[in-house]
């Protein structure tokens, strides 16, 4: 099964026919309302990362509740959207980047499952290929969709500084956002494949002497809101239904046993 996280600007499932909504309670709290659908037969579910009015700052979002309750309900597959700023110059506005890699620069995040077991969990290919793949061949028919990127995480809620991307870019970044990590992590170790289909809403800070605001973040991503379900929509119906990547057996050889 299949679930979309909905980053920001992208609160209403409308790829599928919504069925119901539930809100599941977890071992590590409550989720958002789920949106529970059918599409061309099979169950599908959205998550509206930030919750349905968009209340969680990106530094408060449960990101344990959410994906333990993605795998309470059966899901194997995420395909996450993000909102991010441009830190690579050839990225502009408006354009669709399918990450590869990412760094963490975040915080004060929960970032695993396995706090009471030691568990080294392998990110060699962080976001699943499978699913990267899919997502690649459904937005073949866009101009200005990139496929090779690094996402930066960073803590949030504020925007980054300019001598905060002046780093980033000498580290390698193309892309900085606030909502990437540690989600990927997490669904890793709950044996879920997972990728991002991200929107560049602006340039970063420095790159551009405008204001960074919000308002343009949510403008951007309304304009695109119909190429990225269009994405998502094909890039389902490309999925193999059976999984052959590594994602589903992440776990194996990742547990230390000293005994």
């Amino acid at each position: 099964m299949i679930a979309i996280i909905g980053g920001t600007g992208i609160y209403d499932p409308r790829i599928f026919k919504k069925v119901e909504n539930i809100k599941l309670e977890t071992p590590y709290g409550p989720t958002p309302e789920i949106s529970v659908g059918k599409f061309k037969g099979d169950k599908i579910f959205f998550l509206p990362r930030h919750g349905k009015h968009h209340e969680l700052p990106p530094h408060k979002v449960n990101y344990k509740a959410n994906i333990y309750g993605l795998k309470m309900l059966g899901v194997e597959r995420i395909i996450a959207t993000n909102s991010v700023g441009g830190i690579n110059k050839t990225l502009k506005p408006g354009d669709v980047v399918i990450p590869h890699d990412l760094i963490d620069f975040t915080k004060s995040r929960e970032q695993t499952f396995y706090d009471e077991e030691v568990v080294h969990i392998d990110l060699s290919r962080p976001y699943c290929p499978e699913i990267m793949k899919a997502l690649a061949d459904a937005a073949n028919v866009y101009p200005r969709v990139y496929t090779n990127a690094v996402y930066a995480c960073t803590e949030g809620p504020r925007f980054e500084t300019p001598a905060e991307i002046r780093m980033l870019s000498k580290l390698g970044c193309d892309l900085v956002g606030m909502t990437g990590y540690p989600e990927v992590v997490l669904a890793r170790e709950q044996e879920i494949c997972y990728a991002a289909l991200c929107t560049v809403t602006n340039y970063a800070a420095g790159i551009s002497e405008d204001k960074l605001t919000a308002t343009e973040v949510i403008e951007v991503v309304k304009e695109n809101e119909e190429k990225l379900k269009n994405i998502i929509i094909k890039a389902i119906e490309i999925l193999p239904k059976e999984r052959e990547c590594r994602c589903a057996r992440a776990l194996e050889g990742a547990k230390v046993n000293a005994k």
